[in-house]
């Protein structure tokens, strides 16, 4: 025997690192077929010629690419069978009332809405006094001057669909029945910021001399919530 022999036969491979390579090269070979068959069935769509939104083209004499709508058609979910719950409008007019009744909970959610969307720049009593304004922002009017307080609910319906001044228009965000939900509950706001004793009920006028009852916010002595602050 050669010197070495023994340690050059350990070095040649066995048949089962044959039969493990070959099944590696196998393997690797169905991969590449694999990412070939997907690169071939990539989406001819994909590639075609297109305008982006608001491109220009020299296709159209008023060189736009989008085509303005076909007279006299409704693009689908626009077709209004209540055009005042869905404009605020009667006859191309603003108009006053509420397409719905307007119950407690309609009230609640046009609160609830109000405080999500509109008290940030309106203010929580809708005197325009919002955080936004506060840090530089156009202050809104205040709902409470005769002019707001005289305006149609079909007004303020329209002025949040569709913006007024530097009013962002929010049909997009707010659907139309909380959108009037919350010209009710403006409505509630300018009564509340300009009720008289008179407007209150005979039955609960007594409740408004009468003392907090015990425990209430405002009802216990200085410090009592630590601090003395």
């Amino acid at each position: 025997m050669f010197p070495g022999k023994r340690h050059l036969g350990s070095l040649l491979p066995s048949a089962e690192g044959r039969r493990c390579r070959r099944r590696m090269r196998g393997v690797s070979f169905a991969i590449v077929i694999m990412l070939l068959t997907l690169a071939a069935c990539r989406q001819k769509m994909a590639n075609q010629p297109r305008y982006d939104p608001l491109e220009t083209s020299d296709f159209f004499a008023d060189g736009m690419s989008a085509r303005p709508r076909v007279a006299n058609t409704v693009a689908r979910g626009e077709l209004s069978s209540d055009p005042f719950f869905d404009t605020g409008k009667i006859n191309g007019v603003v108009a006053d009332g509420f397409p719905f009744a307007m119950t407690a909970e309609v009230i609640d959610r046009g609160h609830e809405r109000f405080d999500i969307y509109c008290s940030e720049c309106h203010g929580r009593v809708g005197d325009g006094n919002g955080m936004i304004p506060a840090r530089g922002y156009r202050r809104p009017p205040s709902f409470h001057t005769a002019a707001m307080r005289s305006a149609t609910t079909g007004h303020l319906f329209d002025v949040m669909t569709n913006g007024f001044g530097a009013m962002p228009p929010y049909g997009s965000m707010i659907p139309p029945r909380d959108r009037w939900a919350i010209a009710a509950y403006i409505r509630a706001l300018q009564l509340s910021q300009n009720a008289t004793v008179a407007d209150v009920p005979p039955a609960d006028r007594a409740k408004l001399d009468a003392p907090p009852p015990s425990g209430a916010a405002g009802s216990q002595p200085a410090g009592a919530h630590g601090g003395g602050h």
